[in-house]
């Protein structure tokens, strides 16, 4: 008895806040959250210029942290798409050409399976460039950081911790 009364107490005062409610809800025009009708086209974002140029010319840029993967100082622009068949990356980076090219050879550890065992050629794990390291562009960070590394610049790319 108790909790059918408190039911129906319950469903009038829901009633009564749903009817006094709706004056209110029928004048807010609904927004959409992300700014705009879905009908209308997205903007495409500004297309970023590649910092550096040519390949050859630039600085390596320092790493902020233990085992970062180099970022790619120099343009991407006029790269062929990495596919399965070919790398273009490994024309300078490769084990066989690096010297040649005056260019940083690809990591140790690209020469490991997943087991670590060593290969003689680059693993084709690590065969997507740049799925680990970044080409640089002119563009302001999209959130504030103020991330500190632990490497010490002028040390090579070798890391020691700050106390």
């Amino acid at each position: 008895m108790k909790q059918t009364v408190k039911m129906t107490f319950a469903t009038l005062a829901a009633a009564a806040c749903w009817t006094l409610a709706q004056p209110v809800l029928a004048q807010q025009e609904p927004v959409p959250m992300r700014g705009s009708d879905v009908e209308t086209v997205d903007q495409a974002p500004t297309v970023k210029k590649y910092l550096g140029g040519k390949p050859g010319g630039q600085d390596m840029v320092a790493r902020t942290f233990r085992e970062q993967p180099p970022v790619i100082p120099h343009a991407v622009e006029n790269f062929d798409e990495i596919t399965l068949g070919e790398n273009q990356c490994l024309t300078c980076h490769g084990a066989d050409t690096y010297k040649q090219k005056k260019a940083p050879k690809i990591g140790d550890s690209h020469f490991r399976d997943r087991e670590g065992k060593l290969l003689p050629a680059a693993s084709a794990a690590r065969h997507n460039c740049t799925q680990c390291h970044v080409p640089q562009v002119d563009a302001p960070p999209l959130v504030g950081n103020d991330f500190k590394g632990d490497i010490i610049a002028g040390k090579g790319g070798k890391s020691s911790k700050k106390n």
